[in-house]
């Protein structure tokens, strides 16, 4: 039932507003917490990360904690910590930059030790930006709309088997590969045995969400040495389930279906934009000229490269 989307532009751009015009456009079919994945850009000297931290009235005491276990684990801050404005609310968001260099999961995790800490992305240009609630009322809190990037995936979630929290809101980053998003609408019923094999290999995960799942097993299958398409082309026959997902790399974007095709997806392009989604009226917000659209079938997989 969720409505995923993305947008990929041959020029950066302002996709934050399109995303949240294209997110609005789907708010029928969830508005349980709404998503962004965003490619921002790259910086090639640090990287970029976005906590939530419950707990507000605590926050200096938490950022003095979280910039010590940055430096007990190698790290360094590039700039001071920021946070959103919402003074009322009972969280933080907060945006980090750290050096590059610095061990991705040994911090993750010794962030996530500390308790009330979420970890939503790493990356040189990606930002996901997630909380409760509809596009509208996400974007008005985190100043979405003035947002330039060159691309970007949106999600916006009907709860049916995981608790409605920012946690388990959608994208998901894949731990603990930086720059590497998913938005998924479906299920994986192999999820489990699937979870327990790359725990094996030594990959931690910060939610129960099949999403997630999905979005470290495939940057496992690049780390080994798969290509992008053949990547996503290996997940339709190893993963068991309905389902379809955007996953999102600083390359671009990549779609698969698995065999049954019961989650749609759809997309139109121009020489400008690139726009899929789950339903045209979402597409219609980016592309409002007549334009001819591309329904995809069982088994597909389309990759939109920068």
């Amino acid at each position: 039932m969720c409505g995923i989307g993305g947008v990929k532009l041959a020029e950066s751009g302002l996709i934050g507003e399109q995303l949240v015009q294209m997110m609005t456009a789907l708010r029928h079919r969830g508005t349980d917490s709404t998503g962004f994945a965003l490619y921002g850009p790259w910086q090639a000297d640090r990287l970029i990360v976005r906590l939530r931290v419950e707990g507000r009235e605590r926050l200096p005491a938490t950022l003095k904690q979280v910039e010590a276990a940055l430096c007990e684990t190698g790290g360094a801050l590039v700039s001071p910590p920021t946070w959103d404005g919402a003074e009322q609310a009972s969280d933080a968001f907060v945006r980090l930059e750290v050096i590059r260099t610095v061990d991705v999961e040994r911090l993750t995790a010794a962030w996530i030790a500390l308790g009330g800490i979420e970890v939503h992305s790493f990356g040189h240009s990606l930002e996901i930006i997630k909380d409760v609630g509809d596009a509208q009322t996400v974007a008005a809190r985190h100043n979405l709309r003035s947002f330039v990037g060159t691309h970007g995936l949106g999600h916006c979630r009907l709860a049916t088997e995981s608790e409605v929290d920012v946690a388990h809101g959608h994208p998901f980053w894949a731990r603990p590969f930086p720059d590497v998003a998913i938005v998924h609408n479906g299920q994986i019923t192999n999820y489990f045995k699937s979870r327990r094999l790359l725990q094996q290999r030594g990959y931690q995960f910060s939610s129960e969400n099949d999403s997630e799942l999905i979005s470290v097993f495939i940057a496992d299958r690049m780390k080994q040495g798969q290509g992008f398409e053949e990547a996503l082309r290996y997940s339709i026959s190893a993963l068991d389930g309905v389902f379809t997902y955007l996953l999102s790399t600083p390359a671009g974007i990549g779609m698969a279906k698995d065999r049954l095709a019961i989650k749609p997806m759809i997309a139109a392009q121009t020489k400008a934009v690139v726009v899929m989604a789950t339903e045209e009226q979402a597409i219609r917000q980016v592309l409002r000229e007549e334009i001819d659209t591309t329904s995809y079938g069982q088994g597909e997989v389309v990759i939109w490269a920068r």
